[in-house]
């Protein structure tokens, strides 16, 4: 092994950023150190102390300018989407279009959720007028995802500088580039201050960040990775929201709609090669409409074909590790008894994953207890709603869900008795085009919640202001209190809230 000679410096160290439909590399970026990103991270608190100090009116401005951009430029954007994840163009540009809808909300609403408002004091403290506002944490860490590089990890940028915080940016390993376009996108618009910063490379980098001075940490990932950035978080008690995995089920009622429940079920199954956290794996269905449906979701997802041509349904595997764990799952799943009702092991043609549809598979099995992250699904039939409810709850993933059902009250009691962070009612993944959702999950799906007025909340410090507008009609917080302040104030205790409830 070379050594290096007095006076020399090693070269930094760098990663390659390579389109997974054929390998090629797109770009080379640095692996920023733990020196790197705690200077990054301090450059943002300057930043944020000048993006707090604007006008909501000022910042709302710059993010609709931003916004505009992203618009006018959504066809350039897609293209680099399409080349870093290999997804179908039409489908990079969908996910653009939400991350511009939930910019545009969250600039727009942010004075509203987060500005100065008055609550009411209560008859115990009637000569205070008391006010709540929500200020910003300073520098929020993002570390984004490599499945929708651009609207997942908006749901956090978006939402984290309007409401005043400046952002240092981790984008996946896979997807470096389009976190590149996103931040010198922002720069552009605002130029004034380096507001949104990126910073390169895989886990170590990652870890760096959860470990600097940052507000709070914005994580979305497995639930594994989460643990860790948890246990680097944990170190300077810096709060954090983790969005994680997901094992998304879907119930069919017996009076669905059953054209459009396998409709969704297919695009959610395989849409961007199954990679989607919210996407549908499991699929219980009442026996009653069991056969109907299953040849109806057999015939969709049997006319849908993977590849990196315009007539590809979806493209290749972004994380070449992805494709052993989905090939596991699918053996496990045959193993056990299942049956492959479209495609099986032959489906795995690397780097793409044809259409698995599987039926028959044990509840413990690895299809149905693990994220699998393809383009498979299971299909299990069910008595009722109730039992379907109770199967679906039965995993500890708890991030969407969906319930295909004609009785409007049933669907809505199957909706509410999931355990799950969201739930759409015949309809897949709804609630993510609904920029005054919160989106987050229970379990080993994660805490917190992004989108929203709950996301615009995530990423402040509420704080909490009273005025004395009169003298108080009961002298009780001074050393002067007497005996008859005290008898008037137990009084009207027991007058308010004395009363016996059955």
């Amino acid at each position: 092994m070379d050594t290096l000679q007095a006076g020399q410096t090693s070269a930094p160290e760098t990663f390659n950023s390579v389109n997974p439909a054929n390998s090629e590399v797109i770009a080379t970026f640095p692996v920023f150190g733990q020196a790197e990103v705690n200077a990054t991270v301090e450059r943002a608190r300057e930043a944020a102390a000048w993006w707090a100090g604007l006008d909501w009116k000022e910042r709302q401005a710059r993010l609709l300018a931003w916004k505009s951009h992203l618009t006018r430029y959504i066809g350039r954007l897609a293209e680099l989407v399409h080349t870093e994840t290999g997804k179908p163009l039409d489908d990079a540009k969908l996910e653009i279009v939400l991350a511009i809808v939930h910019i545009d909300w969250a600039a727009k609403n942010a004075r509203r959720v987060l500005g100065p408002h008055r609550v009411r004091s209560g008859l115990t403290a009637l000569n205070q007028a008391s006010y709540v506002e929500y200020k910003p944490l300073g520098v929020i860490g993002v570390i984004g995802p490599w499945n929708y590089p651009v609207f997942t990890p908006m749901g956090s940028i978006g939402y984290a500088l309007a409401a005043g915080n400046a952002v240092v940016f981790k984008p996946s390993e896979f997807t470096p580039a389009v976190g590149g376009w996103l931040v010198s996108s922002f720069a552009e618009i605002v130029p004034e201050k380096p507001v949104l910063q990126l910073i390169t490379g895989a886990g170590t980098t990652g870890e760096a960040l959860a470990l600097s001075p940052v507000g709070k940490i914005a994580f979305t990932g497995s639930s594994p990775t989460a643990r860790k950035v948890m246990a680097a978080c944990a170190q300077n008690l810096t709060p954090m929201i983790a969005e994680c995995g997901g094992k998304d089920a879907l119930l069919v009622g017996p009076d669905a709609n059953l054209d459009a429940a396998a409709d969704a079920a297919a695009w959610g199954a395989v849409s961007n090669a199954g990679q989607t956290c919210v996407g549908v794996e499991r699929v219980y269905v009442v026996d009653e409409v069991y056969h109907s449906f299953l040849e109806k979701l057999s015939e969709r997802m049997a006319a849908v074909r993977a590849g990196d041509d315009r007539e590809a349904g979806y493209g290749p595997m972004t994380m070449p590790a992805q494709l052993d764990v989905v090939e596991d799952h699918i053996a496990d799943a045959l193993a056990r008894g299942g049956r492959a009702v479209i495609g099986g092991m032959q489906s795995i043609r690397r780097p793409y994953v044809d259409p698995v549809l599987l039926a028959d598979v044990p509840e413990q099995s690895m299809a149905v207890q693990e994220e699998t992250f393809g383009p498979t699904i299971t299909v299990t039939k069910v008595s009722d709603l109730n039992e379907a409810v109770e199967l679906a709850n039965a995993s500890r993933f708890a991030l969407g869900s969906a319930v295909f059902a004609g009785n409007a009250k049933k669907a809505m009691a199957a909706a509410r008795a999931l355990r799950s962070g969201m739930t759409s009612i015949n309809s897949v993944i709804a609630y993510a085009t609904v920029p005054s959702l919160p989106f987050g999950g229970v379990g080993d799906s994660g805490f917190g919640r992004i989108h929203g007025a709950d996301g615009l909340r995530e990423f402040t410090r509420a704080k909490s202001i009273t005025r004395q507008r009169m003298k108080p009609p009961l002298n009780l917080t001074t050393l002067g209190r007497s005996d008859k302040d005290m008898t008037r104030l137990l009084s009207l205790t027991t007058l308010l809230h004395g009363k016996r409830y059955r």
